[in-house]
């Protein structure tokens, strides 16, 4: 299985969440790019496909956005996704809505199967840090979301 994980990060939180689910596949199995350095050519042989960002403005950066628009619809043939944000909670933020949600509405609007809800993660303000916890609990979502690919790539 080849997976990638593509990730924005301004104050680097959403980074640490991005490696942190790393861990829950092989080197060989999982590479982690920033979406800056992000080309389309690296979607060819993906098998799974994990997008994160932080949540800005109740969507993912213009960064993230942008690479989004420019994924050709599921002519990719069978990669699976997966999504994730960094947020903070209070009430305003949940009017808007969350980047995962965006993300994952905008990847089934072109043809791509979710292999997992969209999940989110916190920090404890708007740089962070990330609230206790959080690293392992990307870590065992990671393992989740890997074992969910591997279940159903298994029974076909």
């Amino acid at each position: 299985m080849k997976a990638m994980i593509i990730y924005d990060s301004f104050y680097g939180n959403t980074e640490k969440i991005a490696e942190a689910i790393g861990h829950a596949g092989s080197q060989d199995e999982i590479e982690i790019v920033h979406v800056r350095h992000m080309k389309l050519e690296q979607l060819k042989g993906l098998k799974l496909l994990i997008l994160g960002s932080p949540t800005q403005g109740g969507r993912p950066t213009q960064v993230m956005q942008e690479f989004l628009d420019r994924v050709p619809e599921s002519i990719v043939n069978g990669i699976q996704v997966a999504t994730f944000d960094t947020r903070f909670t209070t009430k305003l933020v949940a009017i808007f809505g969350y980047a995962s949600e965006k993300i994952a509405a905008t990847m089934e609007g072109k043809g791509y199967k979710l292999i997992a809800p969209p999940e989110a993660f916190f920090i404890k303000g708007k740089k962070g840090p990330l609230k206790d916890g959080e690293l392992e609990r990307a870590t065992s979502w990671g393992n989740k979301v890997m074992n969910a690919y591997r279940l159903h790539n298994d029974t076909k």
